[in-house]
């Protein structure tokens, strides 16, 4: 890896220094304190955001080992003495200048991928079909804005041959920036769709904005069958534009490659085309007709950069889908399996240990990766797995396996005391077993050749085939979105009672900390002990705590939701039993929700003068809950509770000298009410990705998925599943799941009520669902079994369910069941 000296650095941003002038030679960049690996060596960027401004952490970033700062502000902390500032105009900037001189070294070839959908799977794709001739750096995961394009360019180095970027942008002017930086020779334009046009005027204007990445590009390689990429291509050379085209389609036999026929068959599908006036064809292990698309793109891409017909076609039938994300599994014996075989890179391997770490944190699980030999990575073995060695010791990795040949052959350069090498999968699974791990993080880092997903099997939880899928990334940009509606000082509370809503509340509490929440809140002690346990660290409120559970909530630093007199004085006895002294409480007040709470302004006043006279409590926040946040029609009485908060918190607040937070709005609250968000905010189910107002601003978080069991043909008249409620009026084709109303499954969706997602067509529900199992009507969708369905998620709303069912997206989620396995992702 190129190291760059500080002199260096400052010469290239422009920029001015400030403090300590002789820094060691940097090696890494960062602009997240969270995850930095060697500080040392680290060059941290401050950069200014809409939400968050990382002169923030710039400290953090100080007291992890960092001395050499990229900043726009020179920071007034007097304890950094022996750092080194680079004081820059726009620190954004200067990191994108640092990256653009840095590319600027290497002569090899760049290829730059951008489109609407497919940019990742042809980058990955091509990387694994090329490999054979060239030793090829790729951008790590979807690394493709304005911050990770820089970051996948700085790990561009004298060992490789050929780079291939991803490139994608949210706003006009963007794509222009990111030319400069990567000056791609080769573009390739994927998949053309309706995707991300929330900042531009249509879709054509997307396209000329995404066309600015190839002004300087030699060759440009895409599917002419897009209308308006295809007019946009036109008027580009019109302009004088010297890029060599390189067409696709199905539609023009005059392309440079024309589709002429697609055979789906079981297990794949054949492609017959014809390049140069001869007949070409390959074979994609895929039937789906995205897949089929990227696989073309890349086809298209290998032809027009002079693969020989006949010599390469045989790579496609290996090819793999890409699991653009990792997975976070139950295992067994109180494990945590983190399922990352996407990349097996050296660039892959620091976010998934940023992971890892994330994971572990401070639950008291060993951390543990297991890793098999990283394959045409173009640099010597020696190198490559001094430089992996280096990274586990940076993140304190206690147990390490290793699997392959040639890792093995370099295990001497492992400092892991616990360290155990293996030549093969079988070798390893011939071993060692799930009884050989016990309350351990374990990372799974493995080329797709050695069949890593053998060990994630034998190391998970044995459950059934239906699945609650959370999508950790889309849980944090929620949290973002509603985050930038918020006063910088606001405050968030984040809900994660009735197990995260569903979704699993320890790992759900890891991501919520790891993104900057202030406090948690659950419904009983009992979860709270159970995240305490796990290592979560930030504040948490019992919302209906109990007498019994004082003392637990006492030992583990739970702070109680007090709704009465007698509540409080309960707890402060229990307080005086274990001898503590200002512990925190949180005062709920009834303005009309007629649950739970305060409401007459005596009680009040009493409360204040109880707590005036005794030093084991203060109060830490005062709060009141809205009945109607979500219907407009009711915004009067919303109104009335706002008013009816004032007056009745301003006799709290005014009773003590130190300053105690109020707190109001819910979720609908946040979105609808922004004057009204006092110190803080209580973040329910928005975060899970339901909103009746700005539901195109969210992410989908949960998906239950199961699978087809059985298909089966039933004829006319006959009848289906208990009561014969399930009559055909002609011959049908069902498909029996493996999923029923003890997993969450509704009984009132049955006979054709609800329905599920089959290859993106609905599929009713036929007859009774029942305890286990439901049968749904497949005919003419043409399924096999082991098929996957979607119950809810991206396909199926939640909301949309709920709709149906006469109830809330709240009771939806909250009903799947224990037995359904949770599945964490982050994309």
């Amino acid at each position: 890896m190129t190291a760059y000296s500080l002199q260096n650095v400052l010469e290239i941003t422009d920029g001015e220094l400030h403090g300590e002038k002789n820094a060691k030679p940097i090696r890494f960049l960062s602009f997240d304190s969270r995850t930095i690996l060697a500080g040392p060596e680290t060059l941290f960027f401050a950069l200014k955001g809409n939400l968050r401004d990382g002169h923030q952490y710039v400290r953090d970033a100080y007291l992890r080992g960092v001395r050499a700062f990229i900043v726009e502000d020179i920071p007034e902390d007097s304890e950094l003495t022996d750092a080194s500032f680079i004081r820059v105009p726009n620190s954004l900037e200067a990191l994108q200048k640092l990256a653009t001189y840095h590319r600027n070294r290497f002569n090899y070839p760049v290829i730059g991928i951008t489109g609407s959908n497919g940019k990742t799977i042809v980058k990955e794709w091509l990387s694994e079909l090329m490999a054979p001739e060239y030793k090829i750096i790729r951008s790590p995961r979807s690394y493709n804005s304005q911050i990770g394009n820089p970051l996948s360019v700085w790990l561009m180095d004298k060992q490789f041959n050929l780079s291939i970027f991803e490139a994608g942008i949210s706003r006009p002017g963007e794509m222009e920036k990111l030319e400069k930086l990567l000056h791609p020779e080769w573009g390739v334009f994927t998949h053309l769709g309706q995707a991300h046009l929330e900042n531009f005027r249509n879709q054509r204007h997307l396209v000329q904005e995404k066309l600015q990445l190839f002004n300087r590009s030699k060759h440009f390689v895409f599917c002419s069958d897009f209308d308006e990429l295809q007019k946009a291509v036109d008027a580009k050379k019109a302009e004088g534009w010297s890029a060599e085209l390189f067409r696709w389609s199905r539609e023009e036999e005059s392309a440079d490659l024309y589709i002429g026929k697609e055979e789906r068959q079981k297990d794949g599908s054949q492609l017959k085309a014809i390049f140069n006036e001869r007949e070409v064809e390959i074979f994609l292990p895929f039937t789906d007709d995205a897949y089929v698309e990227d696989g073309i793109h890349c086809w298209a891409t290998m032809l027009a950069r002079g693969y020989e017909p006949g010599s390469f076609e045989s790579r496609f039938a290996r090819l793999a889908p890409v699991a653009m994300r990792l997975e976070l599994k139950k295992g067994q014996h109180g494990a945590i399996v983190i399922d990352d075989s996407y990349n097996s890179d050296t660039g892959s391997l620091l976010n998934a240990l940023d992971f890892l770490k994330q994971q572990a944190g401070n639950s008291g699980k060993l951390s543990t990766v297991i890793l098999s030999d990283i394959l045409q990575s173009g640099i010597p073995d020696e190198q490559l797995y001094g430089q992996v060695a280096e990274y586990l010791a940076l993140r304190k990795v206690e147990r390490f396996i290793g699997i392959g040949p040639k890792i093995s052959q370099h295990q001497e350069l492992f400092p892991v005391g616990d360290k155990a090498f293996y030549n093969s999968t079988d070798d390893f699974l011939q071993h060692l077993n799930g009884r050989h791990f016990h309350d351990e993080v374990i990372l799974l880092k493995g080329a797709r050749t050695f069949r890593f997903d053998l060990i994630s099997d034998m190391l998970q939880e044995k459950v059934h085939q239906t699945v609650l899928e959370i999508n950790m990334s889309a849980l944090a940009h929620n949290l973002k979105v509603y985050r930038q509606k918020l006063k910088p000082d606001t405050l968030i509370m984040a809900m994660v009672k009735a197990f995260s809503y569903g979704t699993g509340s320890t790992e759900v509490a890891r991501v919520l900390q790891f993104h900057g929440a202030d406090y948690l809140a659950v419904a009983i002690a009992d979860e709270g002990v159970a995240l305490r346990r796990e290592g979560i660290e930030l504040p948490i409120v019992v919302m209906n705590p109990e007498e019994h559970s004082f003392d637990a909530m006492i030992e583990n630093r739970l702070e109680p939701n007090i709704y009465r007199l007698e509540l409080l004085k309960d707890f402060e006895a229990a307080l005086r039993r274990n001898a503590m002294r200002n512990f925190p409480i949180h005062i709920k007040l009834d303005t009309g929700m007629k649950r739970l709470g305060f409401e007459l302004e005596e009680h009040l006043r009493e409360l204040v003068a109880f707590v005036q006279s005794r030093d084991t409590i203060y109060i830490r926040s005062v709060f009141s809950h809205l009945a109607v946040s979500d219907e407009p029609v009711e915004d009067k009485f919303t109104e009335q509770q706002f008013q009816r908060f004032d007056l009745l918190s301003k006799i709290i607040t005014d009773g003590f000298d130190y300053k105690i937070l109020k707190h109001i709005l819910n979720s609908a609250g946040i979105e609808r009410f922004p004057e009204r968000q006092y110190d803080m905010v209580r973040l329910g189910i928005g975060l899970y990705g339901v909103s009746s107002f700005i539901q195109n601003e969210l992410q989908n978080v949960a998906t239950l998925r199961t699978t087809i069991s059985q298909i089966r043909t039933v004829q006319a008249g006959e009848t289906v599943g208990y009561g014969r409620k399930g009559v055909a009026d002609k011959a049908m084709e069902i498909a029996v799941l493996p999923i029923g109303y003890a997993d969450g499954f509704n009984r009132l969706l049955s006979n054709g009520v609800g329905y599920v997602s089959i290859k993106g067509r609905k599929a009713p529900v036929v007859g009774n669902i029942c305890m286990d199992m439901c049968m749904v009507d497949v005919t003419g969708i043409g399924v096999q079994e082991g098929d996957r369905v979607i119950v809810f998620g991206e396909e199926v709303p939640v909301s949309e369910v709920a709709e149906t069912l006469h109830t809330i997206p709240y009771e939806v989620l909250t009903s799947v069941g224990q037995r359904v396995k949770r599945v964490y992702f982050a994309e």
